[in-house]
């Protein structure tokens, strides 16, 4: 019996720290999937969620945590020519949750906004995978997809950065202004199959671990506003 109570508090643990999903199989357990959005309440720490790193680019962010349901919180972005985010550093090993999940809605699109242009690259939500650098400098060298609810290019394009020395940060648009705005859309992509599509001229595509993940909002080059919210976002094996 104390063998079973420790076990039970082992998944417990897993449960509660990493936002683990964990089914327990004859002889062990095995992880399901890994949570990246945990909200639980409204609470904010120097301006983002617990755990979180607010990034002030441009203007003045206007971010909030709300209640979805019961002891679930969403998160709410708007800009007005801004652009900010938040990050957080998680560490997936290659290959092993392949599939990101996550649910979103927008309802206000900066206008104009085309990710194809530098002048026009703005979008009121974008999902960004870091994935373990290639050299150095890190900040050159890290290869990134970025999932994007654009607005005038159309979903299903997959396109590098427009903006200078952002070569290796490349996108997947999502969706765009055909889509209903003020509705849950409920999205799964295998990113290690985008991955492939999309840096094909590094290792030929080969998967790397996962750094980092963030969310961002901008309109500052469009000078219009942009609305989001995001929530229930998590890898998964399947």
């Amino acid at each position: 019996m104390k063998t079973v109570k420790s076990f039970a508090g082992f998944l417990l643990i897993l449960v509660l720290t990493f936002g683990l999903s964990v089914s327990v199989l004859s002889g062990g357990y095995e992880v399901l999937s890994i949570a990246v959005t945990e909200f639980t309440s409204d609470e904010l720490k120097d301006g983002a969620p617990p755990g979180w790193e607010l990034e002030d680019k441009k203007g003045t962010p206007n971010l909030s945590l709300e209640e979805m349901e019961e002891g679930q919180y969403v998160l709410h972005m708007k800009s007005d020519s801004a652009s900010y985010g938040i990050k957080k550093d998680m560490k997936v090993k290659k290959g092993k949750y392949p599939f990101l999940n996550w649910k979103w809605k927008v309802c206000k699109l900066p206008v104009g906004g085309d990710i194809r242009k530098a002048e026009t690259d703005d979008q009121a939500i974008q999902i960004y995978i870091a994935f373990k650098e290639t050299g150095w400098p890190a900040k050159l060298k890290t290869p990134v997809i970025g999932y994007i609810w654009g607005n005038e290019c159309p979903k299903g394009t997959m396109v590098t950065s427009p903006q200078p020395l952002a070569g290796k940060v490349r996108y997947v648009v999502i969706r765009d202004k055909t889509d209903k705005m003020g509705e849950w859309y409920t999205e799964k992509r295998n990113i290690y199959e985008d991955y492939k599509k999309l840096f094909p001229d590094i290792e030929e595509g080969k998967p790397r671990d996962i750094k980092g993940v963030s969310f961002y909002i901008n309109s500052q080059h469009t000078k219009s506003e942009a609305e989001s919210y995001i929530y229930n976002v998590y890898f998964s094996e399947n």
